[in-house]
């Protein structure tokens, strides 16, 4: 089952999703014309008269990988899923800050260093958080022009590590509610990797395990919960953790040490989605906030599969839900090219020549392309690789079953299907 197609009428007014089987009679019938590919929408020849129906988009932040759901009543209509670059932000930042103190070590030996210049703004990210932020704005406001969007919600918080450290903050009913147990086992599947501390066993059943037992004084405190397959569990018993692991020192010191590290790596995420969450504010539409142990809740109760998008869809207060789409667009950032002006080789000596950043006869990297003619015409959705100024790019995409695989074709051969927009597009199988 595919995505539910966006629809614009005359004036560029969004209405309200249809079916696929919808928009292609429509598109055969002359009555509607393609107005984008990536999300595939439609624009009417005329216009509409009447109030379309709010739809809701569902958003649930991830490091990785963000999930994203718009959902009509009790139906999920549409859905994505979009893989960020940070890890290749920080990568290039890395780099950069390398060759740069190579540099100023070999030009400026004796320079000073600056002095208490270095005062970052209020609410400042790093460029590979501040990424995923600006990335999901991006899509947030992308679909508002496509679709009527009444209300947003977004998983705030993937753990509550202030009710996890004290839970009589809320009171008893924390404790005891449906949610019990979700929102700690959450938190030590995010902080102990999803593997069993002891053996290493991670495609397995795992239990909550006390490091210190209760009954020589252990609390339940999150600082002394761990995470361990059934096996280790029964075999350490009642004992603790310094004597079950005597003969394992380095096993030991590891455990110990990540016990009690506080929880930088929640508030590090939790930053981050607090700064999206201040920005869909500044859209003017309510937004409502979920945990992710509401999410997994939520997904549980409706035995619905694990996926990015479908905890987007389970976020925060859901009784029931239909999804009558099971194909969600796969939205992977690409970024918009380097501003580096040579390549160079390993050993930094220029390897080719200075290329000007425009495009090559009106295409460039990153532009969606069908090959129409020469040996390889058929080909669709492929995408433009590089560009030569004779006029013969490559093209990347999956022929034959393989998938990344490289080819070229002139510029005489190919029509532009969607220009390059920072983005990559494909779909789940």
């Amino acid at each position: 089952m595919c995505n539910y197609v966006f629809v614009l009428d005359a004036s560029h007014k969004p209405l309200n999703p249809c079916r696929p089987v919808t928009a292609r009679k429509l598109l055969t019938a002359g009555k509607a014309a393609v107005y984008r590919r990536y999300p595939f929408t439609i624009i009417l020849k005329k216009q509409v008269d009447g109030v379309a129906k709010p739809m809701s988009l569902k958003i649930d932040p991830g490091s990785k990988i963000t999930g994203l759901a718009i959902v009509y009543g009790n139906q999920v209509v549409w859905s994505a899923e979009i893989e960020h670059r940070g890890s290749k932000i920080k990568s290039a930042l890395d780099s950069r800050r390398a060759v740069r103190r190579s540099r100023r070590n070999r030009k400026c030996r004796y320079r000073k260093p600056r002095f208490n210049n270095r005062k970052r703004p209020e609410g400042w990210l790093a460029p590979s958080l501040q990424h995923r932020v600006a990335t999901t704005m991006t899509w947030v406001l992308k679909l508002m022009k496509l679709t009527p969007i009444g209300g947003i919600s977004q998983e705030l918080v993937r753990f509550d590590t202030q009710k996890l450290q004290n839970p009589e903050i809320s009171g008893i009913e924390y404790q005891q509610g449906e949610l019990m147990g979700y929102e700690v086992r959450e938190y030590l599947y995010q902080k102990w990797g999803r593997q069993c501390v002891y053996c290493g066993a991670n495609s397995v059943k795992l239990e909550v395990e006390h490091i210190v037992p209760k009954s020589k004084g252990g609390t339940n405190r999150v600082n002394n919960l761990t995470l361990a397959c059934h096996g280790c569990n029964q075999a350490k018993g009642n004992l603790d953790a310094r004597d079950f692991l005597s003969g394992k020192p380095d096993v030991l010191k590891r455990i110990l040490g990540k016990a009690k590290q506080p929880l930088l790596d929640a508030a590090a995420v939790n930053s981050t989605r607090w700064q999206l969450y201040q920005s869909l504010k500044e859209t003017g539409l309510s937004v409502a906030v979920g945990t992710g142990g509401r999410t997994k809740y939520n997904r549980i109760k409706l035995g619905l599969p694990k996926g990015h998008w479908v905890d987007a869809a389970c976020v925060g207060e859901v009784a029931t839900l239909k999804i009558v789409t099971r194909q969600p667009l796969l939205i992977k950032a690409m970024g918009h090219g380097c501003r580096q002006v040579i390549q160079m080789d390993k050993y930094g000596f220029p390897r080719k020549g200075y290329k000007p950043k425009h495009p090559v006869k009106g295409w460039k990297t990153g532009d969606i392309v069908n090959v129409v003619a020469g040996k390889n015409a058929g080909l669709k959705g492929v995408r433009i690789k590089s560009v030569r100024a004779k006029g013969n790019f490559d093209l990347i995409g999956s022929f034959n079953g393989a998938s990344n695989k490289v080819l070229s074709a002139s510029q005489n051969y190919i029509q532009c299907v969607h220009r390059h927009d920072g983005y990559s597009y494909s779909f789940a199988e």
